[in-house]
């Protein structure tokens, strides 16, 4: 367990928040969307399901006194993963956005990939292993 650092707990909210209104959009506005991006409304209905539960993980351990290094880490590597793994959806053929649709793949990713750096460097300033 760590003390998490002021600027990791900003950085786990700002994720939790932007993760928290990207799940409500995708969940119930996927059908409105979909059309929209080119983007299988299944695609993104799932992710918004998805983004429900990530968003209840990082809200919680951005509201924690001492969060496990492990978790905060698995954050940080599912965030860049998120990020590699948009960006290869891109080129994979699997899906065909259009100019929106690659728009707004290419921003959530950067995005995100912007949340696992400032979640970095907030472990990287946290203090280290709390003893019972």
């Amino acid at each position: 367990m760590i003390h998490p650092s002021t600027f990791l707990s900003r950085a786990l909210l700002a994720d939790a928040i932007f993760s928290g209104v990207a799940a409500v959009a995708l969940t119930l506005g996927a059908g409105t969307l979909a059309p929209y991006l080119n983007l299988p409304e299944v695609l993104l209905r799932e992710t918004g399901l998805f983004l429900i539960a990530y968003t209840a993980l990082v809200g919680w351990l951005a509201t924690r006194s001492t969060v496990m290094k492990a978790l905060v880490l698995f954050v940080i590597i599912g965030n860049a993963a998120w990020t590699l793994g948009s960006i290869a959806l891109l080129f994979s053929g699997i899906v065909s956005p259009n100019l929106l649709g690659q728009v707004f793949i290419v921003a959530q990713a950067i995005a995100t990939g912007v949340f696992a750096e400032l979640q970095y460097v907030g472990l990287r300033k946290s203090s280290g292993t709390v003893t019972a």
